[in-house]
């Protein structure tokens, strides 16, 4: 099982990043996927979700700002980052869960500057 979490750098204030993450060594399809993030300092905290039937659910504070999406016939998750704030500065990391199975990404890197 493997998921890769890509796409972070740094970007302005106001900006945009997508990050991606592949998975392989599962039905992925199956899967519930999520992102989380971990600024520095600080817990490592829900993002945004998506079901496996594509029902999504963001948190509070990326609402209307980014967008969780999923390819299951590229085994992808992705995250739509739009009018990036510097409090979105962490690292990102994408998670695979079904049942009792659960499986994390090694993270990526967003840095925004203001």
């Amino acid at each position: 099982v493997q998921l890769q979490a890509s796409g972070g750098g740094l970007v302005q204030v106001g900006g945009s990043l997508r990050l991606s993450c592949a998975a392989s060594g599962f039905t992925f399809s199956d899967y519930g996927l999520g992102w989380y993030r971990q600024a520095p300092g600080k817990q490592r905290e829900w993002v945004a979700s998506i079901s496996s039937s594509d029902t999504t659910t963001p948190t509070h504070s990326v609402r209307g700002r980014f967008t969780i999406s999923r390819d299951n016939a590229e085994k992808s998750l992705y995250l739509q980052m739009n009018s990036l704030k510097p409090e979105d500065t962490a690292v990102y990391y994408c998670k695979a869960f079904f049942r009792r199975d659960e499986y994390w990404g090694q993270g990526t890197l967003v840095t925004v500057s203001s």
